[in-house]
């Protein structure tokens, strides 16, 4: 069964500092399947400038323990979300 989350990025006028781009000057949401290997899948929305990190977070894990992968190939998680699946690799899994 997947679950479904939803992440968006509201800035304020303030927030400009941090070096993101406001709302208004981003590309629109978009839905992303995060398939965790060996695991669930999850579906996100992820808005504006969502991140892959983000959508690591969006599945309660940590960009520490994890690979992001697109087309089989490891993505930086600063790097803004391009794609509408990926899957996440745990490197570390407890026990």
């Amino acid at each position: 069964m997947a679950t479904t989350r939803h992440l968006g990025v509201k800035l304020r006028s303030d927030d400009k500092a941090d070096g993101l781009k406001p709302a208004g000057h981003s590309r629109p949401s978009m839905d992303v399947t995060v398939e965790v290997v060996g695991e669930e899948a999850h579906e996100v929305t992820v808005g504006d400038d969502g991140t892959y990190a983000d959508l690591v977070k969006a599945v309660d894990l940590s960009p520490h323990e994890v690979s992001v992968l697109v087309d089989g190939r490891p993505v930086p998680e600063d790097q803004p979300v391009e794609e509408d699946h990926v899957k996440v690799l745990r490197l570390i899994k407890g026990g």
